[in-house]
């Protein structure tokens, strides 16, 4: 989550098992990640950098470098 946790939601995730609530937190971290990308460029992607996956995609069209 980007924002503060509930107490309802700290007390779910307590009750949870280790492997799940660290699951939780990876995913907590990887949204705010995403959260903090710039979104200044104009006419790129709008999630993470394609390139680091070895293609662009445009309009359903799939480029190769």
């Amino acid at each position: 989550m980007t924002g503060k946790l509930s107490d309802e939601e700290i007390a779910r995730r307590a009750a949870l098992p280790e492997a799940a609530r660290r699951a939780l937190e990876e995913a907590d971290a990887r949204k705010r990640a995403e959260a903090a990308l710039p979104s200044d460029e104009i006419g790129g992607p709008k999630n993470i950098e394609p390139t680091r996956f070895g293609d662009w995609e445009r309009k359903g069209i799939a480029y190769d470098f």
